[in-house]
């Protein structure tokens, strides 16, 4: 493994992230060190998502809900997969059942780990944890929505297996997670058949 030096390391900020600066040189390919440099890295914790297939309707359930960020670039309303933020000690699978009975009110019967990824790794430390969900109409605990006390305002969105390829080859479908585990499930189906 190539070494890092870290010369100096401090928080600039700290709310609901944190963003850390540190002032580096790191072993090029070369084996010489790269000059001193600064970055920064914006450190909000990993994340859980799933691509969640309710064996019952035999449909794709996704949510659509505002994100600020997205806003900035046109969009704001995006259609993704349950998802949600990965609480200090949570086991990663109980995390993902907690997200899936908050945002679309079933639990899993079944998960698949698909992979864990960077979001953004050039600037955020964040990984996400993916799974493939299956639940069904027995597991309806209650209606979603989101939580209140988070201001969270989730709508349910169902995709039928064609309708779900439609979004996915169309670019209906703009965030990352949720392409990859369309793909993921795609491939799946393409792979059993």
């Amino acid at each position: 493994m190539k070494k890092v030096e870290i010369i100096n390391k401090k928080k600039v900020f700290d709310e609901f992230f944190t963003i850390d600066e540190a002032t580096l040189r790191y072993e090029k390919f070369n084996g010489e060190f790269s000059p001193i440099v600064k970055r920064l890295s914006f450190e909000r914790g990993d994340s859980v998502a799933a691509i969640v297939f309710n064996k019952d309707s035999q449909r794709v359930i996704f949510v659509n809900q505002f994100k600020y960020p997205a806003f900035a670039k046109g969009q704001g309303w995006l259609t993704e997969t349950v998802a949600g933020m990965l609480e200090e000690d949570e086991i990663p699978e109980e995390a993902i059942g907690r997200e899936m009975i908050e945002e679309i009110g079933y639990a899993p019967t079944y998960l698949e780990h698909i992979s864990t990824f960077f979001v953004s790794p050039g600037g955020t430390s964040e990984r996400i944890i993916l799974y493939y969900a299956e639940t069904d109409e027995a597991n309806k605990r209650n209606e979603g929505g989101g939580v209140a006390t988070e201001n969270e305002d989730i709508q349910m969105v169902t995709y039928s297996l064609p309708e779900l390829w439609a979004a996915l080859d169309s670019g209906e479908l703009a965030d990352a997670k949720t392409i990859i585990g369309a793909m993921w499930l795609r491939r799946r189906l393409e792979v059993a058949t």
